[in-house]
């Protein structure tokens, strides 16, 4: 096999990304899976009103409360899975 010459390398033709801020990555990322900011909210909010019970001394909601957490960030944990299969499948396509 006979190599030719390398193709001529034009720097005009490669395209130009802008830069991107926090705050258009994170609309970006939230737009592309929606699921998670919305379990981070979730477990935000049952571990705080777990925290209140616990400070207020009612220690069986407090438990509850924490148990719920868990379950908050399990599906938080099972949203980012979800996200990262749909997008190596887009990517795939």
């Amino acid at each position: 096999m006979a190599a030719g010459p390398p193709p001529p390398f034009e720097p005009g033709a490669l395209p130009a990304f802008r830069e991107e801020g926090f705050a258009d990555k994170f609309v970006r990322k939230t737009r592309e899976n929606p699921l998670v900011p919305l379990g981070c909210l979730c477990t935000l909010g049952v571990l705080t009103y777990g925290l209140i019970s616990f400070k207020r001394g009612n220690t069986r909601h407090s438990q509850l409360m924490m148990r719920a957490r868990v379950v908050a960030q399990g599906f938080t944990l099972a949203a980012m899975l979800g996200g990262m299969v749909v997008t190596a499948l887009k990517a795939r396509s």
